[in-house]
């Protein structure tokens, strides 16, 4: 199977795979906020109150009202009517979301008129949070069914709502549910760290800036999965929930940093000319500037650092399509495969700032999607690098055959195929022993010209060149020097004869049986400097105007040169 095939089956697989998790996803996510909805109406804390006064005071309480518009503050929240599921004798387990509060605590009321109290303060969050970010009320299994429930939110900032996704559930769903959360979460997180050593592992080989960058972004997902799930109070029990939400919103916008930094050096350089490349910069600033100001004074105006965060995050989608359309136009060989991996990640990023400013009400759905959208994201970036790693080998294996080309072209005489003067003197001076130098030179090569052409007398210079290859050893250097002249290098022991060299000359056929000659001088000696050559190039010359002047068609040796001490 070839690289290519082999990419796109791999593809296929993980797109699948996806594709299978984003079927199931709805289902793991009402297993996260397990058992029945409860509707609730909400009252603010006045001086006074008490649970059993609030227990039995339902005019105090608003049934309708959105919890959004209601503000901050401390608030009541009532149960008018229990699932049928709860029965007398079994516990019931409470789960909502977690938010920026100062305390939960909730109230049963049983058929007997006894009230239970669960508290959860912020600062000891740890005895009641359940994977996922969820938070659970225990009420006790009694001879009495429960027929009412109460919360009491203390220091509620009511960013997206005062008790989110309220449900009555049984002990074994809450467990169940936790079960299923720690496999999407425990999946998450495997497949972080494996994809992590991986590709750390591959920058550490091949050094590429955006494998490191791939890592970083990896790394902050985890940190990210590991304080939304709600598994850092479990490590830390001495954290506050509100530390927790901190440290969310600090890895969320760090994540996306990273991930606009590894789309920026995943892409060819063109792609960001010109202005692109500062609102890059710009955008990333924002995401750490909203990030860092979050973690570090919330939850001092926390509505106003939300929306500070929001907005970054806002910026960050506005410069998707820039980015995508100046990938089309430079025609990046990245973009569809950028797409494919990016497009679930940008689509929720986008659903969770809209649910951020309360354009809709809170889904737990919503809320943990940003951990599937990761989950596609660095599952199909990491297939990305691969695809862009064979890219790039392709184009390093293309540059290599182009150099060779190139080098060669500077090598060769392109009308004979033999080496040129440069490439001959590169080769021939440094050869160890004695060697032995032949100048030939083709006889009345102008008449040669004159009477059949310049193009039959190239196709002239093609056989010559054709013969004098035939005629020498495989290891001996032949190089066209002039414009009719030729140089042969060998071993002196290798026993190149001229005479045998002019011999075949004459029986090559030239174009319009034209009969053509050629003189030889030659000269033996050491060539291991470049004076070497001067003197042993002198005396074969010298041979050559010899062979010339005694009538032509002959060879001539000169003086043979001594072998350097």
């Amino acid at each position: 199977m070839g690289i290519s095939r082999l990419f796109r089956t791999l593809l296929v697989l993980a797109v699948a795979t996806m594709a299978m998790m984003s079927a199931t996803a709805p289902a793991a996510a009402q297993a996260g906020l397990a058992g029945q909805p409860v509707a609730l109406c909400f009252a603010r804390v006045q001086a006074g109150d008490t649970p059993a006064k609030m227990l039995v005071s339902p005019a105090r309480f608003d049934c309708k009202t959105r919890q959004t518009k209601l503000g901050s503050g401390d608030f009541w929240a009532w149960s008018p009517r229990l699932p049928n599921s709860v029965r007398q004798g079994e516990a019931v387990a409470l789960r909502s979301g977690i938010l920026w509060q100062n305390s939960v605590t909730a109230y049963g009321l049983y058929k007997d008129g006894k009230i239970v109290r669960d508290s959860a303060p912020d600062a000891t969050l740890a005895n009641h949070i359940q994977l996922g970010g969820i938070i659970e009320h225990r009420m006790p299994g009694r001879d009495a069914i429960l027929t009412s429930l109460l919360w009491r939110i203390d220091g509620s900032a009511n960013l997206r709502g005062i008790l989110m996704g309220a449900r009555v559930a049984t002990p074994k769903e809450s467990l169940r549910a936790n079960m299923l959360m720690a496999a999407m979460y425990g999946g998450f997180a495997g497949m972080c760290v494996a994809l992590l050593i991986y590709n750390f592992a591959m920058w550490v080989a091949l050094r590429h800036h955006f494998q490191l960058l791939y890592c970083a972004m990896v790394l902050t997902l985890l940190v990210y999965a590991f304080s939304s799930s709600g598994a850092i109070l479990w490590a830390w029990p001495d954290l506050s929930g509100a530390t927790r939400l901190r440290v969310n919103y600090f890895a969320l916008g760090l994540s996306a940093a990273s991930a606009v930094i590894f789309a920026r050096t995943f892409f060819e350089e063109r792609v960001f000319r010109g202005w692109l490349n500062p609102a890059v910069k710009l955008v990333c600033g924002l995401l750490l500037l909203g990030a860092c100001t979050f973690a570090a004074l919330a939850p001092w105006r926390v509505d106003l650092l939300n929306y500070l965060f929001s907005f970054s995050f806002i910026a960050m989608l506005a410069l998707v399509p820039f980015i995508l359309g100046r990938a089309l136009i430079e025609r990046s060989n990245y973009l569809w495969v950028f797409c494919l991996a990016w497009a679930m990640p940008v689509v929720f990023a986008g659903i969770r700032v809209a649910n951020n400013l309360n354009y809709f009400r809170w889904s737990f759905w919503v809320d943990n999607s940003t951990i599937l959208a990761m989950m596609s994201e660095a599952l199909l970036s990491s297939m990305a690098i691969v695809y862009r790693l064979r890219l790039l080998s392709a184009e390093r294996d293309d540059a290599r055959v182009k150099e060779l080309a190139a080098r060669a072209l500077a090598d060769i005489d392109p009308l004979t195929g033999l080496l040129n003067r440069r490439a001959f003197l590169r080769q021939a001076i440094g050869r160890e022993g004695e060697q032995i130098l032949l100048v030939a030179d083709i006889d009345h090569f102008k008449v040669v010209n004159e009477t059949i052409g310049h193009d039959g007398g190239d196709e002239v210079l093609r056989l010559v060149a054709r013969a004098l290859r035939a005629s020498i050893p495989d290891d001996a250097l032949l190089a066209r020097i002039g414009g009719e002249e030729f140089a042969i290098v060998a071993h002196a022991g290798r026993n190149v004869d001229a005479e045998s060299v002019l011999a075949r000359l004459r029986t090559e056929r030239m174009p319009f049986d034209l009969v053509v000659t050629a003189s030889i001088g030659s000269c033996s000696g050491p060539l291991l400097t470049e004076n070497d050559w001067k003197h042993l190039y002198h005396r074969a010359d010298r041979a050559l105007y010899d062979a010339k002047s005694e009538g032509r068609d002959r060879a001539r040796r000169g003086v043979v040169v001594p072998v350097s001490a």
